[in-house]
């Protein structure tokens, strides 16, 4: 699997726990489910529209996104324990998106050495 791939497969990853997290495990009372899910999908889209058109700069484009929710899922991991679970599922594919996208050329870099 190329990086790309990974990067890809790790966005849509986020994605789907994005609809699980919110609209499952942890609904909310005062929203209906699948807006708070939608909310917090929102920024993984441009991502996934880039990847559906072959864009190179698709992967660029998760990994900024996976800033957010690895930001999101340190908040959760620290503050809220029975949702660390999932909190740390976010963490670990917020990273696998950013180390994938960054790989090439992370390899570059260090191969002209």
């Amino acid at each position: 699997m190329s990086s790309r791939a990974l990067a890809i497969a790790a966005t849509l990853a986020l994605l789907l726990l994005q609809w699980r997290w919110h609209a499952q495990l942890a609904p909310p009372a005062a929203v209906a489910p699948w807006a708070l899910a939608t909310f917090y999908s929102l920024p993984l889209l441009p991502c996934l529209w880039l990847a559906l058109r072959r864009n190179a700069n698709a992967p660029l484009a998760g990994a900024i996104a996976a800033l957010l929710y690895f930001c999101h899922g340190v908040m959760f991991a620290m503050g809220a324990p029975p949702l660390r679970g999932p909190a740390l599922i976010e963490i670990a594919l917020s990273l696998i998106v950013v180390f994938a996208a960054s790989w090439n050329g992370l390899r570059a870099r260090f191969l002209r050495r």
